[in-house]
């Protein structure tokens, strides 16, 4: 049986965001579940505060999603609607797609190929 040290074991996100053709791009890199998925909620609230409300959310670099990670989608997904705006995913790893597929969650999302689909 393999044994992991803390550091091994530990599970992380990044979220970085930037401004890109007249939208906000948040680029998403580690694992989001129910450990990392309230960071990816607060950037999402953080960035509705701010006045944003149109995001373009870049999960090419995710390794792993679980339904904690689905439901801050969905719950950042609800927050920028209710003032109008939208939350675009940008996503081609098929283990994800078919999360997306399995949950019916694809006919929620917009899920683009690329940044520039997306904008």
């Amino acid at each position: 049986m393999q044994q992991f040290t803390g550091s091994e074991a530990e599970v992380s996100l990044s979220l970085t965001a930037r401004a890109e053709g007249g939208r906000t791009v948040i680029e998403a890199t580690g694992e989001i579940d129910v450990e990392t998925a309230p960071q990816l909620g607060d950037k999402i609230a953080a960035l509705v505060d701010e006045g944003v409300y149109d995001l373009v959310l870049d999960l090419e670099r995710v390794e792993f999603l679980d339904s904690t990670g689905l439901g801050a989608l969905i719950g950042g997904l609800k927050r920028v609607r209710s003032h109008d705006g939208s939350l675009s995913l940008v996503c081609t790893r098929e283990r994800l797609l078919k999360l997306f597929r399995i949950t019916g969650l694809n006919k929620v999302f917009d899920i683009h190929p690329d940044i520039d689909s997306a904008i």
